[in-house]
């Protein structure tokens, strides 16, 4: 009876130990959950200037929430000043220009050469009634042809004299040409351009905001040379966050464009809801390699773009995401 009992507890201990490594067995080659991590992004705005010069005040800290339109940055620049008064200066050169060809000669100028016409107007009359006495002279045998022929020569040379003056007089009274005062407008035009140019560049010697955001990173600060372009300031649009995850290929059918799933964020200690907003490949680097080429083939890796279904409290920038596929 005694021994009975003691190959009924061997036979159970069997079993016992059996059906523990059954169980281990089936634990260790059953498929395991795939765990994806991701990360939260928002899209990063550079608050830059086209001016080069030297940062005059930076007025943001990093991490404050800053509005569009708000004033990030000044920038110094004497060389602009020194520009802008030159092209004002050759402004105002070619805008007196301007007004000089489109006005016409002086007061005092077409005054002389309108005396200088009546004077030889009034040559020119004598000339002529001393050509008419000897003419009738002449035709009476009083006066030879020679003294005819001076007097006639006298009084063409006269109205010569006039018509010339009277030319001079309306070249007076007239101005310039019509293409000269067009070259002048033009040039006047020219130099009104480039002082509208730097009065562009002066405008951004202020840099503002773009967006409502955050201060994410500040590159420059007072008294350091920024160069045309460069982003001093980075605003983060934080109403704008997504979900940014590297997905191997063989689990893709599971995050096509629309559909939703869910996240864990260990920071917040809670699960949020996703939706997939865009699916590209990612470059060779990401890349898996097969270990065996007769077990398994090149595997590539997607990257998924998700934004959040739900507004999250406490969601920020950076913080991890955990995706768990069945």
């Amino acid at each position: 009876m005694r021994k009975n009992l003691q190959i009924a507890l061997i036979i159970v201990l069997v079993m016992g130990i059996v059906v523990w490594l059954s169980m281990v067995f089936i634990k260790a080659y059953s498929p395991k959950p795939q765990v994806l991590q991701g990360q939260m992004d928002a899209r990063e705005y550079s608050v830059s200037s086209k001016l080069a010069g030297r940062i005059d005040q930076v007025f943001v800290k990093k991490g404050q929430w800053v509005k569009k339109g708000e004033l990030i940055y000044t920038i110094k620049s004497p060389e602009l000043s020194a520009k802008l008064t030159q092209a004002q200066a050759s402004y105002q050169a070619a805008k007196a220009i301007s007004d000089g060809a489109k006005k016409g000669s002086r007061t005092e100028t077409i005054i002389s050469a309108r005396d200088l016409w009546h004077a030889s107007k009034a040559m020119a009359d004598l000339a002529e009634k001393t050509y008419k006495r000897i003419q009738g002279l002449y035709d009476n045998g009083v006066a030879s042809l020679q003294k005819r022929d001076e007097a006639y020569a006298a009084f063409k040379s006269a109205k010569y004299n006039e018509n010339t003056a009277y030319q001079q007089y309306k070249i007076a009274l007239d101005g310039a040409s019509d293409e000269t005062k067009k070259a002048a407008a033009e040039k006047e035009r020219a130099a009104l351009g480039q002082v509208s140019e730097v009065e562009a560049y002066v405008k951004d010697i202020k840099a503002f905001s773009p967006i409502d955001g955050e201060v994410s990173n500040i590159l420059l600060y007072s008294g350091e040379l920024s160069p045309a372009g460069f982003p001093v300031v980075l605003v983060m649009d934080t109403q704008q966050m997504w979900l940014k995850i590297s997905v191997p290929e063989v689990y893709l059918s599971d995050f096509e464009v629309g559909k939703s799933f869910w996240g864990y964020v260990p920071a917040l200690k809670k699960k949020i809801q996703f939706k997939v907003d865009y699916v590209s490949v990612m470059g060779d680097f990401a890349t898996w390699k097969a270990t065996s080429s007769t077990q398994d083939y090149d595997k590539k890796s997607f990257e998924i773009q998700a934004s959040p279904m739900d507004s999250t409290a406490g969601l920020r920038v950076g913080m991890s995401v955990l995706v768990t596929l069945l």
